[in-house]
């Protein structure tokens, strides 16, 4: 019994030593699925160096094959920090601002009072081009907002159910309603342009303060002030650049290089921040700081002393039109 026992150990250690030594060569002739997939180690290592952490696709764009690409890193902090940052300075530095202005100066009065008689300032077309305009940007701004803060600011808010609602609705309105506002940019230039145009009255406006520092200071202007020149020129060519790289974001196929679609993305996101402060002045000047103001986009008439106080040439311009007609219709045809 005992050389029966010990013969079968010893014939077991012969295969179990037999199976180690075939193991190695067997496994150098078999398929490795892992052989040329990302491991941990090689991962980890790629992470302390400039090494690119990819693994295997399928589709023709090998790019999207990549893991972790270490130059994102940087792209990481600028979204994450330093856009994030500049944006809510823009927005709420302006609020800020303006605030303090209204504090100090207060609502500008029309120094004559109110004369009770009306001159057309902007047309049906105009009105409607420019509230087609200001209604999308401002939607526009909202939501590409939100994804630049709203982790940060809404979603402690709200929560995350509904900011997770909210997100997904702001991306199909802002994807959606750049078209209407490209349209009515479009639409906006070749109404006004022609009265846009810089010339030596912008100056004395700018040396006035444009009359809203001192009561009782009006420089004289035309159908737009260097002011509203400025805002013009701002929202035409703001426009176009969000317009531009908007495009490329939407079609990023259209891209050469994730290095250029992260440009466009950083010129979209810094030009929709600087124009959202210039409008939030814009709108602060046509609302509750100056009296008669809205009634151009509101009515598309304003007060008569009020069109002579900010813009008396152009009101110099109104009536002898008026009068030319006035003179053509009384005299009779030969």
């Amino acid at each position: 019994m005992t050389r029966t026992l010990l013969s079968r150990l010893a014939a077991a250690f012969a295969v179990v030593a037999l199976a180690a030594l075939l193991a190695p060569m067997y496994a150098e002739a078999q398929v490795n699925p892992t052989q040329s997939s990302v491991n941990e180690d090689a991962m980890f290592q790629a992470l302390g160096t400039s090494g690119t952490v990819s693994g295997r696709v399928t589709i023709p764009d090998q790019a999207s094959g990549n893991l972790i690409v270490p130059d994102n890193k940087a792209w990481a902090v600028l979204q994450g920090q330093t856009l994030h940052t500049l944006s809510i300075v823009a927005v709420v530095g302006m609020v800020v601002l303006l605030a303090l202005f209204y504090m100090i100066r207060g609502k500008i009065r029309i120094d004559g009072g109110p004369s009770g008689r009306r001159i057309l300032r902007f047309n049906a077309v105009e009105r409607f081009a420019h509230w087609t305009l200001a209604s999308t940007f401002i939607i526009l701004a909202l939501t590409g907002l939100n994804l630049i803060i709203g982790k940060s600011v809404i979603l402690p808010i709200v929560g995350e159910s509904a900011f997770g609602t909210l997100s997904a609705w702001g991306k199909v309105a802002h994807n959606f309603l750049a078209w209407p506002f490209m349209a009515s940019l479009v639409l906006i230039f070749l109404l006004w342009v022609i009265h846009n145009v810089p010339n030596r009255l912008d100056w004395q406006w700018i040396k006035a303060g444009g009359g809203i520092l001192k009561k009782g200071v009006h420089p004289p202007a035309r159908k737009f002030n260097a002011g509203q020149k400025l805002i013009f020129w701002s929202v035409i060519i703001g426009g176009a650049l969000l317009s531009w790289t908007g495009i490329m974001l939407l079609f990023p196929g259209e891209v050469a290089t994730a290095a250029d679609w992260q440009f466009y993305q950083v010129i979209h996101a810094l030009v929709a921040a600087a124009l959202s402060a210039l409008v939030i002045a814009h709108i602060y000047i046509g609302s509750v700081g100056m009296e008669g103001a809205f009634d151009a986009m509101g009515s598309g008439e304003v007060d008569e002393n009020w069109a002579k106080e900010h813009h008396s040439l152009w009101v110099e311009e109104v009536k002898s039109t008026q009068a030319r007609n006035t003179a053509q219709v009384q005299t009779p045809a030969e």
